[in-house]
């Protein structure tokens, strides 16, 4: 789905004119519309304010044109799942449970380890192939690279 559709889908959901849509993100009417007729396509500072008010992230607004990974844990992420900052915006660099309040879970690699070792072995992998499986995976993560610099 295309950003046009997708803000067109949003407003109309929530039951907003393109006037109210305007003056909530504090930009014309004609702006809103250009958007929803494909012309032109929300600055930076825009989307941060519609992912904010229709509670979607950014990714989500511009049709998810990549799949979001935790770059902690390297779990594939949607909004469900996308971690939050203090002030409620998505952090989409993190799951939820990767980085929550403002905080990060996880200081050691060991630890997440140990964590998904216990929680994803199964009759088709064994503890052993989760523990190997992240033990080559983490490390190639940005909080992971980050944290060894």
């Amino acid at each position: 789905m295309d950003t046009k559709d997708i803000l067109l889908d949003l407003r109309t959901q929530r039951g907003l004119s393109q006037e109210e849509l305007a003056e909530r993100l504090f930009v014309t009417r004609q702006a809103v519309s250009r958007w929803e007729n494909g012309e032109t396509i929300p600055n930076t500072a825009t989307l941060k304010l519609l992912s904010k008010l229709f509670d979607v992230s950014i990714n989500t607004l511009l049709g998810s044109p990549r799949q979001l990974i935790c770059q902690c844990c390297g779990m594939p992420m949607d909004d469900a799942v996308i971690s939050r900052e203090t002030d409620g915006a998505f952090n989409e660099e993190y799951c939820k449970w990767c980085y929550a309040e403002g905080k990060y879970t996880y200081k050691n690699m060991d630890d997440l380890i140990n964590f998904c070792a216990e929680h994803m072995a199964n009759e088709s992998f064994t503890s052993e192939q989760v523990r190997a499986y992240m033990s080559d995976m983490l490390p190639k993560l940005k909080y992971w690279k980050q944290s060894r610099e």
